[in-house]
């Protein structure tokens, strides 16, 4: 028995590492139900935690909803949920009707789905292996209702592991957007998230870098703590673009711990990286126009 596992193992890495099928590599996608209609699905992706990813990820959100875009959030990155706390949800919770998830609702109408919603203290430890991660994703999409969004956007979880292999799998992702920080590792770190989503043919839209420097407050002057940024370098070295660097803004690390990031987000942030989800969003619509038509 131990050596048939062992080789179920080899065969599954060598389907994965050799780009096959995503039939062949895990689960049957999702499916949406009757109470949903998600137009797009989006993930935003780091190599490595710490980076601000989720910060990215309700930045985007908070953005899009701005524009008059029906936006929700599924928070896949189930063992750390930020994005009740930061979009004002903290000790909020999901609600229930007829055993079909309800998500619940920014003050701004974004739509949020996460653990710390089910949970009965948001503190509490998520000690969850693999499968039971993956049914939970499964439930926060499948039993979920949603209702009609024009954008979906998934906080992946960090890392090239399982959980993130789930959601490559089983998520209608039509694009991801890679959070980075300037340190020296950065490339090596981009180059795990690059590289796992070209295994899954899911595009990358583009590279934003956080943290990248500090505005001092006298003289306005930017000051690069970490060096000189990485972005422009390592967006060339995978062939992406370059969606923006961000500063270490203590107003925002307030408005986040505070849930106050709806109404202190600057207008017009991350400009790039809008323009990015939007533009691929669109393309695909044209797509499926001509594919219907023909």
């Amino acid at each position: 028995m131990a050596d048939a596992n062992e080789e179920k193992i080899k065969q599954e890495m060598d389907e994965v590492l050799h780009g096959r099928s995503k039939a062949a590599q895990g689960p049957a996608g999702f499916k949406q139900n009757e109470y949903t209609k998600i137009h797009h699905v989006i993930g935003v992706i780091s190599g490595k935690g710490g980076v601000g990813k989720s910060f990215v990820c309700g930045s985007l959100a908070v953005e899009l909803a701005r524009s008059g875009a029906r936006v929700g959030i599924l928070d896949a990155d189930i063992t750390g949920p930020s994005i009740p706390k930061m979009l004002g949800l903290a000790g909020e919770r999901a609600t229930a009707v007829n055993d079909i998830l309800v998500p619940a609702t920014t003050k701004g109408g974004i739509e949020v789905m996460s653990a710390n919603l089910v949970l009965e203290n948001e503190t509490d430890p998520i000690v969850w292996r693999g499968p039971v991660i993956a049914g939970a994703l499964r439930q926060f999409f499948e039993e979920c209702a949603w209702g009609a969004l024009d954008y979906l956007l998934v906080d992946m979880p960090p890392g090239t592991g399982d959980v993130p292999l789930t959601v490559f799998q089983s998520l209608p992702i039509e694009g991801v957007v890679v959070v980075s920080s300037p340190q020296d590792l950065v490339q090596m770190v981009v180059g795990k998230a690059f590289n796992m989503a070209s295994m899954m043919s899911v595009p990358v839209l583009g590279l934003v870098e956080n943290m990248a420097y500090v505005t001092c407050p006298h003289c306005g002057e930017k000051i690069w703590p970490y060096g000189p940024s990485h972005l422009a370098q390592t967006a060339d070295e995978y062939g992406i673009d370059a969606l923006g660097e961000l500063p270490i803004d203590p107003a925002l690390a307030a408005a986040c711990d505070h849930g106050t990031l709806e109404d202190e987000l600057p207008q017009g942030f991350l400009p790039k990286a809008v323009e990015a989800v939007v533009s691929i969003c669109e393309f695909d619509d044209a797509k499926a126009s001509s594919g219907a038509a023909e």
